[in-house]
């Protein structure tokens, strides 16, 4: 197991084949995936082979990890910064089990992500994008500092861009 990241409560660490299962009911959920844009799992193999092609890791040297409770290590979602190959800004993303919304965990993770990429990761700005409709992913983007920068389409959906910087002079 490698663990990246520790807070208060949580641990994050690199996605494992064992977690398939979890990233499988994970987006089974439909109020979980309705405002990314993603499509469900057809089944536990195909959440398997996600995991298995995620290079994220190695190409980048950060990308979306496991959210984990310390004490019990209950998988709760996941968290973390992802690179753009395109415009290669980096993003925040975070999901949980519907289970554990409104109990502060996607900002607890959410700020230890931004902590590792400005002090480690030597990032100068990272970027956070939800649908207007998203106003719980839009609570925690402002929670976490990030300020809205504009309204865009996103997915041909009405959307928000946040951003934080930070100036290294």
């Amino acid at each position: 197991m490698k663990i990246i990241l520790e807070t208060e409560r949580l641990y994050l660490r690199e996605f494992e084949i064992s977690d398939a299962i979890n990233l499988y009911h994970l987006n089974s959920d439909f109020d979980v995936i309705k405002y990314t844009g993603n499509k469900p799992f057809q089944s536990v193999n195909e959440a398997e082979n996600f995991i298995k092609l995620y290079t994220d890791y190695k190409k980048n040297g950060f990308g979306r990890w496991a959210v984990c409770l310390k004490g019990t290590h209950e998988f709760l979602g996941w968290c973390g910064l992802k690179k753009d190959t395109d415009s290669k800004e980096v993003d925040l993303g975070f999901r949980f089990f519907k289970k554990h919304w409104g109990k502060g965990y996607a900002t607890e993770s959410g700020l230890a992500c931004i902590n590792l990429g400005f002090s480690t990761l030597n990032l100068t700005k990272i970027i956070g994008r939800a649908y207007i409709e998203n106003k719980s992913s839009i609570r925690v983007l402002k929670k976490c500092k990030f300020k809205a920068v504009k309204n865009f389409t996103y997915d041909n959906q009405p959307a928000v861009l946040f951003e934080i910087n930070y100036d290294r002079s």
